[in-house]
């Protein structure tokens, strides 16, 4: 890896960092850069989820007043965080040569879909009344479900953990944010450890980023409240439907 391709990471790493804080936005931005300097897909998403984790030490460090005296009431779901992110890197470790190529295209496409529509998801999460009991089956086994896409591939994973949140229960927006990060980090670990001891980590890029990634989750919520947030989640939106139909085309390719 030369000099300019670290400089990439380092750089791309930041940038994920900053509009991580746009719930789910990161990987729609670091994969890509993981892919640029030529890492294969799924050694980019392994490399990628086991970098991450350095954004969400910084991300529970912007949250720990949300966060004070709540760990134990967010153990049950912290649990069940952890087993599916195990699930999620299971099923990406263990699929088929050459699968994860054909399913990638589809999940940046959905990812950025659902990144477009942010703004719609969310507010009709406040609108929603928040009708579901948390203690409930059906709450705590979406929450698994989220935790295992975020395992396997984890793009925009944010948007709709955060959505179902503030759907599912009477905590506030702050507080919806920082469980948000608390769970997610929780799948996002549990999966790093998987690939970590898969083997299948390109370990030097995974540093670059999460050095990036450190100084971007640090930097984030005091420069996001002076960036535009709007246009920028449109632009990576669109951004990432592009990278999804070059992806997609790439597989048709003998």
């Amino acid at each position: 890896m030369n000099v300019a391709d670290s400089l990439l990471l380092i750089g791309a790493g930041i940038l994920a960092g900053l509009l991580g804080t746009i719930a789910g936005l990161a990987s729609l931005v670091s994969y890509p850069a993981l892919l640029l300097v030529g890492l294969a897909p799924v050694t980019a998403n392994v490399t990628n989820t086991v970098a991450l984790c350095a954004n969400t030490i910084g991300a529970l460090i912007s949250t720990g007043p949300e966060l004070r005296g709540r760990f134990a009431a967010l153990r049950p779901r912290m649990i069940l965080a952890v087993l599916g992110g195990a699930v999620g890197s299971g099923l990406l470790l263990l699929s088929p040569a050459g699968s994860f190529e054909h399913v990638v295209p589809w999940l940046i496409a959905g990812a950025s879909v659902v990144l477009l529509l942010r703004t719609r998801i969310t507010d009709f999460a406040q609108r929603s009344g928040r009708r579901m009991r948390t203690a409930g089956a059906g709450f705590l086994a979406v929450i698994f479900l989220i935790s295992i896409y975020g395992g396997y591939f984890g793009a925009a994973a944010g948007v709709l953990l955060l959505a179902w949140l503030m759907i599912s229960t009477k905590d506030s927006l702050a507080f919806c944010s920082a469980e948000k990060n608390v769970l997610l980090g929780s799948a996002n670990l549990s999966a790093a450890i998987g690939f970590a001891i898969s083997g299948k980590v390109h370990w030097l890029a995974a540093l670059l980023m999460a050095i990036g990634g450190l100084i971007g989750s640090y930097l984030g919520p005091k420069l996001l409240r002076r960036i535009p947030q709007n246009p920028t989640r449109i632009a990576i939106g669109i951004a990432g439907l592009a990278l999804a139909v070059e992806l997609f085309i790439e597989t048709l390719q003998p």
